[in-house]
């Protein structure tokens, strides 16, 4: 598979934005491993390689366990996780799959026995940009590295 084309190099201007804001994300109210969980998460749903690969890799540095991220896709069916990570997840899948009949006031009362409106709030942002960057890699097909160091 080839990438169509290099979208930093493309707008630069609108890239750097973009990164200021993933900075933003990074210093938010939220917990490290649970932006890696749900960025991870968000990039699986929408079939994000690159995603995929760089969220794995950034909480394996970060701590997380490889048997954990193993389990991401499978969270509801895993004891590996807290509540509050269930509760974030859960909202990944609601806000990354809007489309499928938005976001359940059920599961909203539940978040917010798990984070405050503010943590809330984070977390959709944080959610946003990860769907905005998978959008972007799958789209114009950005690479991620394979194990020999080269790209595919």
């Amino acid at each position: 598979m080839e990438p169509r084309l290099n979208f930093y190099a493309e707008a630069p201007e609108l890239m750097n934005a973009q990164m200021e804001l993933k900075k933003a994300v990074d210093k938010s109210v939220l917990e490290k491993d649970l932006i890696h969980l749900v960025n991870l998460r968000a990039s699986q749903i929408n079939g994000c390689s690159y995603c995929v690969d760089m969220h794995s890799r950034e909480a394996l540095e970060n701590g997380e366990s490889e048997h954990r991220l193993f389990l991401v896709s499978a969270w509801r069916e895993s004891p590996l996780f807290s509540a509050r990570e269930r509760a974030a997840l859960a909202w990944t899948e609601k806000v990354t799959l809007i489309s499928d009949g938005g976001v359940p006031d059920a599961l909203y009362q539940e978040a917010l026995g798990h984070f405050s409106k503010r943590e809330l709030t984070h977390l959709t942002v944080a959610l946003g940009l990860i769907n905005t960057f998978n959008r972007l890699c799958v789209s114009f097909r950005a690479i991620h590295a394979v194990p020999d160091g080269s790209q595919g």
